[in-house]
């Protein structure tokens, strides 16, 4: 971080910084998922049998692209004197460790409950249509198909993500880990596989590429589990019961 620092305006690091470890992050993470489906590579742990073409997975990277540079890339440079000025910080030392695990938990709580509430409203008939109705244009989704939506749903669930940021000021170094850490887990949950090691079988709250998945290849108006990170939001509001049926269904079904 001193090297950063250093050679660095904070400007540059909170803006093409944090775009650049974001683009890392995201593709990096987010092309395994099309390599396993197009090699057939742990097919025993596809949520869905179904493949996406070579077509369809270029169509999706060549989109992100344009929609990266043109609409996240714009909104990081505008957004930054906002952020400056809610305390947004690149100095030494860093924040203790307690102050970065108790914000990212926070962002992690405030984003989920924020995003349930946005991804309910775009399952409205008309913004459905007019909106979300490309984000599930891949009912069989794979990892880089969790940032694939219209630019005005990006700006919409995008707020989600920054609000905690924005009302807690933290540390660049802060932010960028909640950044990755949140990319990672949309790019998990669109992932089209659930293996062993998946972190919904360690920890019951978290939704999962299980829990996501069903989302998307149900019919919009009967879908439920619009959260992104956890399931207690589903559950409180019983925005879950299909899931939960289906779930039943299987295991009775393997009990037979």
């Amino acid at each position: 971080m001193q090297y950063l620092i250093t050679h660095f305006s904070e400007f540059q690091l909170a803006t093409i910084g944090s775009f650049l470890i974001h683009e890392s992050v995201f593709f990096l993470s987010g092309f395994p998922s099309i390599f396993l489906e197009r090699s057939g590579l742990f097919s025993k742990y596809k949520i869905q049998k179904k493949s996406n073409t070579a077509e369809a997975h270029k169509k999706c990277v060549m989109r992100l692209i344009m929609y990266h540079v043109c609409v996240n890339l714009p909104v990081m440079l505008i957004s930054y004197p906002a952020f400056r000025y809610m305390g947004l910080r690149s100095s030494l030392p860093l924040p203790n460790w307690t102050v970065i695990v108790s914000q990212i938990l926070f962002y992690f709580i405030l984003e989920d409950f924020v995003f349930y509430w946005g991804h309910r409203i775009l399952h409205t008939k008309w913004l459905y249509k007019h909106v979300h109705s490309i984000h599930h244009e891949y009912a069989t989704p794979f990892g880089l198909t969790s940032e694939y939506a219209h630019p005005a749903e990006i700006l919409f669930l995008g707020f989600a993500t920054i609000v905690g940021p924005a009302l807690t000021g933290p540390h660049l170094f802060t932010l960028w880990l909640w950044m990755a850490l949140r990319v990672l887990e949309t790019v998990e949950v669109h992932s089209g596989y659930h293996f062993p090691w998946s972190p919904s079988n360690f920890f019951p709250l978290y939704g999962g590429s299980e829990f996501h998945d069903y989302h998307h290849r149900i019919l919009f108006t009967k879908s439920g589990n619009y959260s992104s990170t956890f399931v207690y939001m589903d559950w409180l509001f019983g925005t879950d019961k299909g899931y939960r049926k289906l779930k039943v269904e299987e295991i009775e079904g393997k009990d037979h």
